[in-house]
């Protein structure tokens, strides 16, 4: 499960503002901003129960769920798997509340440096390193016995 190569990962809540941004493509400043507005845009503005979570945006795909308040959203190559890219983005949500119960937009503001651990676990270098649960909230349970 596999993906070639994810250009980057936004958590964006209703209003568009930003929670979690990870980049694994070099885009300049003034491109992220754009890029960051344009998801939104595209995303929030889509009927959920009507419509696919698969966007075409660009050269590329956007791949997004809705949890709660917040879009996740991964934007990968056009031929890579959406369904495991979905399931990606699952996984996270899941390891999230397992490590923090109901996870919600507050525990993303507050808590920043453990999702980018969590993200970091499940994502290396654009590409999915790791899929089960249980060992990424072991490793997470042995950096937080560092701590």
């Amino acid at each position: 499960m596999f993906l070639e190569s994810i250009r980057f990962i936004l958590v964006q809540n209703r209003q568009g503002k930003t929670r979690l941004e990870k980049w694994y493509s070099d885009y300049g400043e003034q491109e992220r901003q754009k890029l960051k507005a344009e998801v939104h845009r595209t995303v929030a503005s889509r009927d959920q129960k009507h419509q696919s979570n698969f966007v075409e945006f660009y050269n590329h795909r956007i791949i997004y769920r809705r949890y709660a308040g917040l879009f996740f959203c991964f934007c990968v190559d056009t031929n890579d798997n959406e369904l495991a890219c979905l399931e990606a983005i699952h996984l996270f949500v899941e390891v999230l509340d397992s490590y923090h119960g109901n996870v919600c937009e507050l525990d993303l503001v507050f808590n920043f440096y453990m999702v980018y651990a969590v993200l970091d676990e499940i994502i290396l270098a654009g590409e999915i390193q790791e899929t089960s649960r249980s060992v990424i909230l072991s490793r997470l349970d042995q950096l937080s016995n560092l701590e």
